[in-house]
């Protein structure tokens, strides 16, 4: 069982998890023993997918060439305590976190003018007539 894959797959990994995985830059192997099962299963999430634990324990599955369901459970628990490690020390952010630290911080949100100039900027509906202005009523049907 041993064996080397020629297919590219990598061994415990199904069709949605591999293409995660592409997506992240972990496309064979080699890639995955590059990195180690902690830090790819990391780049998934931090990439916004949400991947269960079995992601984990199948990429550890991979490395030491065994089925996910037998890797022991110290074995388990250390990859589990490994991946709440570095979520802490780089904490994973929604982008609706992202946009709350912008906000706060008091950056322009996203699609925000940064023009310098009149505060009173018009909106595509807005009537950039004022009611008072010389030639009528600000309202046409008046």
């Amino acid at each position: 069982m041993a064996a080397k894959d020629t297919t590219g797959k990598i061994r415990n990994v199904g069709p949605k998890s591999a293409a995660w995985l592409r997506q992240v830059g972990v496309r064979t192997q080699e890639d995955l023993v590059r990195l180690g099962a902690i830090e790819a299963f990391m780049k998934v999430k931090r990439a916004g997918f949400r991947p269960s634990l079995n992601l984990l324990y199948a990429l550890e599955g991979a490395l030491v060439d065994c089925h996910w369901a037998d890797l022991p459970e110290a074995c388990k628990a250390a990859l589990l305590a490994g991946a709440e490690a570095a979520e802490v020390a780089n904490p994973i952010k929604t982008r609706w976190q992202k946009q709350a630290d912008r906000s706060a911080a008091g950056a322009p949100a996203a699609g925000g003018s940064s023009e310098d100039g009149d505060a009173s900027a018009h909106g595509l509906f807005d009537d950039d007539r004022s009611g008072t202005a010389a030639d009528g009523p600000a309202n046409r049907f008046e």
